[in-house]
């Protein structure tokens, strides 16, 4: 059995991992061990449809483990924690029942301290056993796959992962992997309405992303991620927080350059309400159920437009001069200005040309300043301005009008119709997803 001495991790001075959180034996990793996929788990209403997907899927060449990791807070209601033991019985139960192909490692993280608790803590107990497990053998650039616990996946998910890792992207750090939430008849109409609303308000940020020309252009989704473990340990593993951890971990990795999307296969997340975070699916669909509203406004498509000025001025601005900097502060619209004066923009150039020794430095430094944070935050400021507004609008129109800049950009033909439709502008959107990008 391995010693885990390096999943160990100290909250309070205190160590949280815990030999008792493993409800079955831990065996030595098998030599060919090459992907581990991690699945946080707290109160979910069926756990074993997750397991028989990943069943279902077909074998890579490499062996492959599974860390499921029931969590809750020591005061979480009792509840809960009797939900986990039944939860936990249900899958060892089944573990005997089908031998899956994978090796299945279950925890139940019952105990975890109440001001950390949460999706960020569960994901990191996970991978960085994954991670112990994996560096054991040597296995540095082995990925460890995020998961959720309400996702199934398509048959060819462990073999797209594998050949991405080890043959298409043999360089890359770390991906976003395709995700498609279901539009069936198992969805009620209110949900349904709701879920392809979210969805394509997702895709239409990052395509604004795109537009704009940003590297953070990317979904930042937790149960469609993954990371080589050898930089996940460089990079310090997983934050704890509570909601959003996926957004900030992967944002973290994007600076390192290489960044990639697996499009050959795809994950299949819940379309249902939940509030264990404060934002994120389930969050959007209790909003949409509690008060929805058919217009769905999103940011203006504008904000992107903006952005993308913004960054088309950084052309030939290495080496930085004075004289370059007057003339980039020169060129941009006034809440543009407003934005880089309230950053203090011209005093971070200066910092970051002082401490770049090429273009492509320079740039780097200027992404990590200008992160997918700062993007965000950017077009919030943008919004508010009251000389040159611009305020949400409708989803369909929003989408509607970035899909057609999107195929003039890329000198294709958007082959939508004259009137915007939301089902028509997901359809659309999934198929810009998956083409390759790299910013120009």
């Amino acid at each position: 059995m391995l010693i885990l001495e390096s999943v160990y991790f100290k909250i309070g001075g205190s160590r949280v991992f815990k030999a008792e959180w493993l409800l079955n034996a831990l065996p030595s990793p098998h030599p060919q061990l090459g992907l581990v996929v991690v699945i946080p788990c707290h109160a979910e209403p069926d756990v074993l449809s997750t397991l028989q997907s990943l069943q279902a899927a077909s074998q890579p060449d490499c062996a492959v483990e599974v860390i499921w990791v029931l969590n809750a807070s020591a005061n979480a209601d009792s509840a809960v924690q009797a939900q986990h033991l039944q939860d936990a019985e249900q899958i060892l139960t089944w573990q005997k029942d089908q031998n899956p192909w994978f090796e299945l490692i279950l925890l139940n993280a019952a105990d975890l301290p109440p001001k950390h608790a949460g999706v960020g803590l569960a994901r990191r107990i996970g991978m960085d056993l994954a991670t112990e497990r994996l560096l054991s053998l040597g296995k540095e650039t082995a990925p460890i796959v995020c998961l959720d616990a309400d996702c199934t996946v398509a048959e060819n998910y462990f073999v797209a992962l594998e050949r991405h890792f080890y043959s298409e992207a043999p360089k890359t750090p770390a991906c976003s992997i395709a995700f498609a939430h279901p539009l069936d008849d198992d969805l009620s109409a209110e949900l349904a309405a709701g879920i392809l609303r979210y969805e394509l308000y997702l895709r239409y940020y990052v395509q604004g992303l795109r537009y704009a020309q940003l590297p953070c252009a990317y979904h930042t989704i937790g149960s469609s991620m993954a990371v080589r473990a050898g930089v996940y340990r460089a990079q310090g593993g997983m934050n704890r927080r509570k909601a959003g951890e996926d957004f900030y971990f992967l944002h973290k990795l994007m600076p390192l350059g290489g960044f990639s999307q697996i499009n050959s296969t795809c994950v299949y997340p819940a379309a249902r309400v939940s509030e264990r975070v404060p934002f994120g699916t389930g969050k959007a669909m209790g909003d949409w159920l509690s008060a929805p509203n058919p217009a769905y406004p999103v940011y203006h498509p504008q904000s992107f437009a903006q952005i993308q000025h913004l960054l088309q001025g950084l052309q030939g601005l290495y080496p930085l001069t004075d004289a370059k900097l007057r003339q980039f502060e020169s060129g941009l619209s006034a809440p543009l200005k407003r934005w880089f004066a309230q950053e203090s923009g011209a005093v971070k150039l200066l910092e970051i040309q002082a401490n770049s020794t090429s273009e492509r430095v320079f740039l780097q430094r200027f992404f990590r300043w200008l992160d997918g944070f700062g993007v965000l935050k950017l077009v919030h400021f943008l919004r508010a301005q009251s000389d040159m507004p611009l305020p949400e609008i409708p989803l369909a129109e929003a989408a509607w009008t970035l899909a057609l800049w999107r195929s003039a950009q890329m000198g294709q033909s958007p082959g939508l119709p004259s009137k915007p439709d939301l089902a028509v502008l997901l359809a659309h959107y999934r198929q810009l997803d998956r083409l390759p990008y790299k910013q120009s």
